[in-house]
């Protein structure tokens, strides 16, 4: 998986009797939601397999569908050159079969995966091939880690992204193969590659791309005491992205440690209200530039979990987004996320407003 010193600086430590100190019942919990990014591995701070996603995600909120996204996680070996991502695809498919399984199985979990993007492979459509293979239908598109910056305090993982991924002529050559193919683009940048990334939608125009993590608003090492300045360049650049039609947005993550708004090292975690406090201002802005038909909330767990548990995730999301009407609120609860990843959540079309 990841290097040690990556995991140490990066990766949650969910701590279940810290968790335990917070406990609110969920807040509508008629709405359905998508959870359209999460994670299963075997990270020892934060092991987390369909028994502990299946525990939360039966915590209170009516979640009917998620979405596996890579996390170099259960890679083959001895295989050949790229095709060792492949075995992550596997072991989601069967986290999603072993979830049907449990007590209180959920057949709506992994209905959709991300698998790992590496625009430098040799081979990288017979890489795609294998991973729509292996993915039994739920396929929807690949992840492409392109975060990088200069700073040691985002230092990336052994193997990582380098200044130049974002803009490679491999990157521009794997994006038209992805749109070729039908495929759907998550790209993972932080604020300061926005435009970079905002030209990557522009050469592309016929790729459905997908923004993780709000655009990666940095919040440490150089912006640790530059927090307005950080959103207002962050908000600039990501309106230069949200010009761009084919671009949806992910809003979410803003609890990861780089952010600089976890609560990791808070005395307690942070209930519902705490996070609407620190969020709202986030996820508002994402919200105006997107608009709620190419916005799409998500939990990011387990890496979240290292600052609150799952119902006050979804619950701090349907505070912030109160004042929409109820058509937007269900598009960004999981309407957005039905659509871009093709999943076919039937009975998402019978909660339609006329």
């Amino acid at each position: 998986m990841f290097d040690s010193n990556y995991e140490r600086s990066n990766f949650p430590h969910v701590r279940p009797d810290w968790l335990a100190q917070v406990a609110e019942p969920a807040i509508e919990p008629e709405l359905a939601v998508i959870d359209p990014h999460h994670h299963l591995w075997d990270v020892q701070s934060a092991f987390y397999h369909a028994p502990e996603f299946v525990a939360d995600v039966s915590s209170g909120h009516r979640v009917v569908a998620t979405v596996f996204v890579e996390c170099k996680a259960h890679f083959d070996s001895d295989v050949a050159a790229g095709f060792a991502p492949v075995g992550e695809t596997r072991f989601a498919v069967a986290q999603a079969r072993a979830a049907v399984d449990l007590p209180r199985g959920h057949a709506g979990l992994v209905k959709g995966i991300v698998a790992y993007g590496d625009p430098f492979v040799p081979n990288a459509r017979g890489v795609l091939e294998a991973h729509l293979e292996a993915g039994a239908g739920r396929v929807r598109g690949v992840r492409v880690r392109a975060a990088w910056h200069a700073d040691p305090a985002f230092a990336a993982p052994a193997g990582g992204p380098d200044a130049n991924t974002i803009a490679s002529p491999e990157l521009d050559r794997y994006c038209g193969l992805l749109a070729d193919m039908g495929l759907v683009l998550d790209l993972w940048v932080y604020h300061t590659q926005l435009d970079q990334a905002a030209a990557l939608a522009a050469r592309h125009p016929r790729l459905s791309i997908v923004l993780n993590h709000c655009g990666g608003p940095l919040g440490i090492g150089p912006y640790a005491h530059s927090r307005a300045e950080v959103r207002k360049a962050w908000g600039q650049s990501l309106a230069r992205v949200a010009a761009h039609r084919n671009v949806v947005v992910k809003i979410g993550g803003l609890a990861m440690p780089r952010t600089g708004l976890s609560f990791a090292e808070a005395d307690k975690p942070a209930g519902s209200a705490d996070l609407v406090e620190r969020w709202t201002p986030y996820v508002l802005i994402c919200i105006d530039l997107f608009g709620p038909e190419r916005s799409m909330f998500e939990s990011n767990f387990p890496v979240d979990k290292g600052s609150c548990n799952y119902v006050s995730v979804w619950n701090a999301f349907k505070l912030i987004s109160a004042g929409y009407p109820l058509d937007a609120r269900r598009a960004m609860l999981a309407g957005t996320a039905n659509r871009v990843y093709a999943l076919g959540v039937e009975e998402l079309t019978k909660e339609a407003t006329p």
